[in-house]
């Protein structure tokens, strides 16, 4: 009987998992409505000696997505004050949903990361993950990868679309 062989694991393609990069629990979400009265209406004296009284620490070195889940009317500079107070602790204050936030994560930790080992070599960008990645943050992504990558393909090695295919090769 022939030997079993893995020929992607002998190829030169590389995987780029976005799940590597997941926030855990780096990203919470903050529903500011607890600091409205009866979640909804905002009197300005009670809402700043609220926020000058909250224990803020939880938030340290998070990014934090200030919403209001209820229905209030709030004037603009609402969120603002909020994050006056958040900013001391938190890595960074979106205004938007958890998902914003995630996507906001991303953006920061793909504009840090070295795409050097990706330099010129053909790239799966992973689609199955147990976490759930937004689809916004794979645009992110392949935006990078095409800088580097000699082609780049989305899904797994047994069922992968392909992208992108240089046309030329790049000086490093």
């Amino acid at each position: 009987m022939d030997e079993i062989v893995n020929k992607v694991a002998q190829s030169s393609l590389m995987v780029f998992d976005l799940e590597d990069y997941f926030p855990e629990e780096h990203v919470v979400d903050l529903d500011i409505s607890q600091w409205l009265l009866e979640g909804i209406i905002l009197r300005e004296s009670e809402f700043r000696e609220q926020l000058k009284n909250t224990d803020w620490s939880p938030f340290k070195d998070k990014y934090v997505a200030l919403y209001c889940s209820t229905e209030a009317i709030l004037p603009a500079w609402t969120f603002a004050l909020v994050a006056v107070h958040l900013a001391p602790f938190s890595l960074k204050v979106i205004h938007g949903s958890k998902k914003s936030a995630i996507i906001e994560w991303y953006q920061d930790i793909l504009n840090k990361l070295d795409y050097t080992e990706y330099f010129q070599k053909p790239v799966i960008l992973k689609g199955c993950s147990k976490r759930e990645v937004p689809n916004e943050v794979y645009t992110i992504a392949i935006q990078k990868l095409l800088q580097v990558a000699k082609s780049v393909m989305f899904g797994e090695a047994c069922s992968a679309v392909p992208l992108y295919k240089s046309k030329k090769e790049r000086p490093l």
